[in-house]
């Protein structure tokens, strides 16, 4: 299980509509791995503020990987060590001339349960801490592996949407 006893777990995605941006979405899985969501998504970068789950569920379906965490007594440290994390991660070649490096997103969700966590397409991590050595293996197996394999600009949110 590992220093930050990371459990991993499959989900059956049952349905995958696009509905209305920032309409009320049925949840599933904590964090999301797939199901119905808004038919804008977000770029794939990092957020200082949440990101609600409709926008993250589509990146997912084009791939992409999303990382998690509620700090309520801050993190930034944390943070800093998973962006730095992902500055190492190789580029992707859909991405190409889109102004993304590469299919991921960072996100603080005040609803997790947990204090890191990283979700794709009808997979999910849960853990008390970050360890890269299980979010590379997680990021690893399931990067890309949306239903639809694409790297286009999402919407570039400059403040909490959807209030």
């Amino acid at each position: 299980m590992g220093p930050c006893k990371a459990v991993t777990q499959s989900f059956e995605v049952a349905s995958a509509f696009h509905t209305a941006d920032c309409s009320v979405l049925a949840e599933g899985s904590v964090p999301p791995a797939g199901g119905d969501h808004y038919g804008s998504w977000a770029a794939f970068q990092s957020y200082g503020f949440p990101i609600p789950h409709g926008y993250l569920i589509h990146c997912m379906e084009h791939g992409a990987v999303v990382f998690y965490y509620n700090c309520p007594d801050g993190c930034a440290a944390e943070v800093a060590e998973v962006q730095a994390w992902f500055d190492t991660l190789p580029e992707d070649p859909l991405c190409t001339g889109t102004g993304a490096l590469r299919r991921v997103v960072l996100t603080p969700d005040p609803n997790l349960d947990v204090r890191w966590a990283i979700s794709s397409w009808g997979q999910t991590l849960r853990a008390d801490c970050f360890d890269p050595e299980a979010f590379g293996s997680f990021y690893q197996a399931h990067y890309g592996n949306g239903p639809e394999e694409l790297c286009n600009s999402g919407v570039e949110f400059s403040g909490p949407p959807c209030q």
